[in-house]
């Protein structure tokens, strides 16, 4: 039986819809997951036919699962994953197993954020970076980076904007620095803060032939941390713009040896020239995937397991639309009691899907992180301010209402 194992998975988004997208496939799926939950709502995952609990951070642990798997006489065509950090573990036991088209060695770099900057040394796209090392004088390293403020202090493996600090002075930088080293953080990365629109960027290789799927104006609100709530993907760009997104995101990758795979990027375009912000080897996760769809009617996870079966996958646009995703945070903290609007703001022009997260009796907060986002509108339309207007209307007809604690 054709069989593909995914190392983790979320309830819903991009990494759920990969679970759906191989069973679709025809294949045979196995989940491994240390999320008991899942298994205690087992009837809510009917695209996966195997779960088993295990701890996915022990990766001798991940092969003995593997191996009960193969014993069952199932012919295991894929190991993957869509999650952080599980991206290379997959692809190290898909070639411990030789099965793997896709390498781990670009995966492992793009998710280590300090392997990214000092492979990237020199290009164009490369800002300023350093980083300290616990145990280092942290006076002396202040003292150099005083003539670089604004910056960014994050961990080199944080994820969805978690230990991602913006700092513009000496006493900021100093607590940030205390607090990423008391949170278990022995290297801590420091960037350049660049101004200027962000944009993400969607990518796929295929023997060695890079294709830029989609590119996504970025809203971002400074909260706590940098939280992106909202994403326009561009239908229509111009020539001279693409090809410069084009030109970059080929010198990066080129960098990182991929010859296949799929990634996303963000980047700042900073007085005309795009500047790296970071990378990360896996498909954007919430509704990214159905983004895409909607905009170009073919499914990328589906397209990006092809890869990793070594078959060519097609990224052939059977609609051109503009998308724009309005994402719900919490302005306050407190018990959700319930959430009204869903159904008047399903049923308003335009509107191609609304999703709420949290159940009555979760806990609610503003943002720390992009995980503490509590749903989102998808909305289209042929007009990019049009797409965008009735996202934002719509998201107006959503309200939680909270206990406060």
């Amino acid at each position: 039986m054709k069989t593909i194992i995914f190392v983790g998975s979320n309830k819903s988004g991009s990494s759920r819809e990969a679970l759906r997208a191989a069973a679709r496939l025809g294949f045979f799926t196995v989940l491994l997951t240390d999320r008991e939950v899942f298994l205690e709502n087992r009837h809510d995952f009917p695209e996966v036919h195997q779960m088993v609990l295990t701890d996915l951070t022990n990766y001798n642990l991940l092969k003995s699962c593997i191996g009960k798997v193969q014993e069952q006489g199932k012919k295991i065509e894929a190991i993957l994953s869509f999650i952080d950090p599980f991206v290379h573990v997959a692809a190290k036991l898909s070639k411990e197993l030789n099965i793997t088209k896709v390498p781990p060695e670009p995966l492992e770099k793009m998710e280590d954020k300090v392997l990214t900057r000092e492979l990237l040394k020199g290009l164009s796209a490369s800002p300023y970076f350093e980083t300290y090392k616990k145990g280092e004088s942290l006076e002396t390293f202040i003292v150099n980076q005083k003539n670089h403020f604004p910056l960014i202090v994050k961990s080199p493996i944080s994820t969805g904007s978690k230990d991602v600090l913006l700092v513009k002075d000496v006493k900021q930088f100093t607590q940030c620095i205390n607090k990423l080293i008391e949170k278990g953080c022995d290297e801590i990365l420091i960037e350049e803060y660049l101004e200027g629109p962000q944009y993400l960027i969607e990518a796929c290789v295929y023997n060695g032939e890079v294709h830029i799927i989609a590119v996504l104006e970025q809203e971002i609100k400074l909260f706590e941390r940098f939280i992106v709530t909202g994403y326009c993907l561009l239908a229509e760009m111009d020539t001279n713009f693409h090809n410069k997104i084009y030109e970059t995101v080929c010198s990066i990758l080129e960098r990182f040896s991929m010859d296949n795979g799929s990634c996303h990027l963000e980047m700042r375009l900073v007085n005309n020239e795009w500047k790296l912000i970071e990378i990360n080897p896996r498909i954007s996760g919430g509704a990214m995937n159905r983004i895409i769809e909607i905009a170009y009617g073919f499914n990328l996870v589906e397209e990006t397991i092809k890869i990793f079966l070594g078959q060519e996958p097609n990224f052939n646009r059977k609609i051109k639309r503009f998308v724009f995703a309005q994402y719900l945070t919490s302005d306050s903290t407190g018990t959700l009691i319930k959430v009204t609007g869903r159904k008047r703001c399903s049923g308003l022009p335009g509107i191609e899907e609304v999703f709420i997260k949290p159940k009555k009796g979760k806990l609610l907060h503003p943002p720390l992180s992009m995980g503490d986002r509590y749903g989102y509108i998808l909305a289209s339309s042929v007009d990019k301010e049009q797409a965008i207007s009735l996202a934002k209307d719509a998201a107006k007809e959503i309200r939680f209402y909270i206990e406060p604690v």
